[in-house]
């Protein structure tokens, strides 16, 4: 499948919460407290990586009532999801690395 919309800086730390151990479950609050990032750039997100295919997602089964909060979804990296989130955050950092001129390459020493 294609990347879900545009890789942005956003869209990276997000992936690379996942990519810190892509075998966990994690949930929105948790990308959030991760990323620093508030829901409204966070389920967005969430969002666009289910319809790629990048991540799969359910909702816990608990008692509302008996844990006093509600129920959360937890989203995982996909096989897919894996393989697409580290090449493109890959290319993404590729992309953005610092560049060297040659004029910066040089050391200058000043005495």
């Amino acid at each position: 499948m294609s990347p879900p919309t545009r890789i942005t800086a956003t869209l990276v730390t997000v992936l690379d919460v996942f990519l810190d151990d892509p075998a966990a479950e994690r949930f929105g609050m948790d990308v959030m407290r991760a990323t620093g990032f508030p829901s409204g750039t966070v389920y967005p997100i969430l969002t666009r990586l289910l319809s790629a295919g990048w991540l799969d997602a359910h909702w816990e089964q608990i008692d509302p009532v008996r844990e006093g909060r509600p129920a959360r979804r937890w989203y995982r990296l996909t096989a897919l999801g894996l393989r697409s989130a580290q090449a493109e955050v890959a290319a993404y950092q590729r992309r953005h690395a610092p560049r060297r001129s040659a004029a910066n390459a040089r050391l200058t020493w000043e005495s």
